[in-house]
């Protein structure tokens, strides 16, 4: 009774989303009590250490400077690429079927996104101190979509669909800018040659879709080629996740319809009083071809993205957490939270909360764009604050902002820690009550 009952915990553990969310915040806080404590050495010294998978000379992890990763950079730079890969498979889905998939359904979600980019980054570079400071403009872009659904979702039945599929829209599109973002200037020193022969390697992973390859193996051998070939291109490895995710075909080999009839057809063919332990030859050729029907009839695009939805959630995002948010407070004064903490901090607030309730709340005004349905201006408010919410993507483009620049360098990412930090969990709570009030407002009425 007792194993049983751990087993349904465990299940509904990894099944609801809130619960990823509530994970990625324990694991933010136990690096940032390690990062502060007499184990700060020994987590330093744990993610300095090098990663390597050698076949010959041949270093699957070493870097286009000829240096092997270290366990931060494998983080960073290998993980983070599943990520973006489940991320590109979204958006994919999204553009293909969801609320991205037709101009009417996208436009009120895009002008929502593209508000909540430009007023951010508009704020970061008003306010914000010249120097290297303002290489992390680009920090406060995105709306981080694991946490903002996971504190909708605490809200419970009185949220009506059409709000989360608004912030989820948004979201996504926020993603897309990042992604662009990250390719456009966070990629140097390019190698047209590894350009080139990566480029080849996408197209016949695209040609291979289309031309009815639905075999997983066959994307993730030849992603893990574009992966390399990025690493040595000088472009940012979390790309390559993101362009091999848009060649996963998203069509399946067997229609459902069809797929419904053949195992109706398998089913007659069984018996219906057997009680033999071991099945004939028939029967588990029978039930062999049921299994392959199976799988053909849902789509690579759909299976991979079910597949790494708990790796991603459980596994990458968590130890991303660990590595990335573990902010020293050693020397840390009101004085220094003022520079890129506190930018950090309103451009993230301000900036999202402007940004995403004045343009979508002006397009409606105008009546460019209609609200959604069973959504008001509060709830629109509410989700504006919600946006605020920038951890996973916020902490990543930190990283590529400031790493790599010195001791001011490594000032300046652990200040934007404090900023992405501070400002998530505040927006999290502000939106939290305000959605409650407004929910409550609405049912009240």
């Amino acid at each position: 009774m007792v194993k049983e009952t751990f087993k349904f915990s465990i299940r509904r553990l990894i099944q609801t989303k809130i619960n990823g969310g509530i994970i990625l915040l324990f694991v933010a806080v136990a690096a940032m009590l390690i990062a502060n404590s007499p184990l700060q050495e020994h987590y330093a010294s744990l993610l300095s250490k090098n990663i390597s998978l050698t076949i010959g000379n041949f270093n699957l992890f070493d870097r286009h400077d000829g240096n092997p990763m270290t366990l931060l950079d494998f983080i960073n730079d290998a993980l983070m690429a599943i990520f973006f890969f489940s991320v590109g498979l979204e958006i994919k889905r999204e553009l293909l079927v969801g609320e991205l998939s037709t101009p009417r359904k996208a436009l009120l979600p895009v002008v929502a996104a593209c508000g909540g980019m430009i007023m951010p980054v508009l704020l970061f570079c008003l306010i914000g101190q010249p120097g290297l400071a303002m290489r992390g403009a680009a920090i406060p872009m995105a709306t981080d979509i694991a946490f903002s659904l996971g504190v909708l979702s605490l809200l419970g039945k009185k949220v009506p669909l059409s709000l989360k599929i608004f912030l989820t829209a948004f979201a996504v599109v926020d993603d897309i800018g990042g992604i662009i973002i990250i390719a456009l200037f966070y990629s140097s020193h390019l190698v047209m040659n590894y350009i080139i022969a990566a480029a080849a390697v996408v197209a016949l992973l695209y040609i291979g879709g289309r031309q009815g390859i639905h075999n997983k193996l066959f994307f993730i051998f030849f992603g893990i080629v574009v992966w390399c070939l990025f690493i040595n291109a000088g472009i940012h490895p979390t790309i390559a996740g993101v362009i091999v995710a848009f060649t996963v075909p998203a069509r399946p080999k067997l229609h459902i319809y069809k797929y419904v009839n053949n195992i109706r057809e398998s089913l007659k063919r069984l018996p219906e009083d057997s009680n033999e332990i071991i099945l004939s030859n028939s029967e588990l050729s029978i039930l062999k071809s049921i299994e392959s029907a199976s799988n053909k009839v849902v789509s690579p695009l759909q299976a991979m993205d079910d597949d790494l939805r708990t790796l991603v959630n459980y596994i990458i995002m968590p130890l991303f957490a660990f590595a990335n948010a573990s902010i020293s407070f050693e020397g840390v004064t009101l004085a220094s939270l003022q520079g890129v903490s506190v930018t950090i901090f309103i451009s993230l607030v301000v900036g999202k909360l402007v940004g995403i309730f004045s343009f979508t709340y002006l397009s409606i005004k105008a009546g460019w764009l209609t609200m959604p349905d069973k959504m008001n201006t509060r709830m629109l408010f509410g989700i504006s604050l919600l946006g605020g919410i920038g951890f996973t993507v916020s902490l990543f483009i930190a990283n590529l902002s400031y790493s790599g620049i010195g001791d001011e360098g490594a000032m300046l990412l652990n200040q934007a820690k404090i900023g992405i930090i501070g400002a998530s969990l505040f927006a999290g709570v502000c939106g939290y009550f305000y959605l409650k009030y407004a929910l409550n407002k609405k049912t009240r009425k």
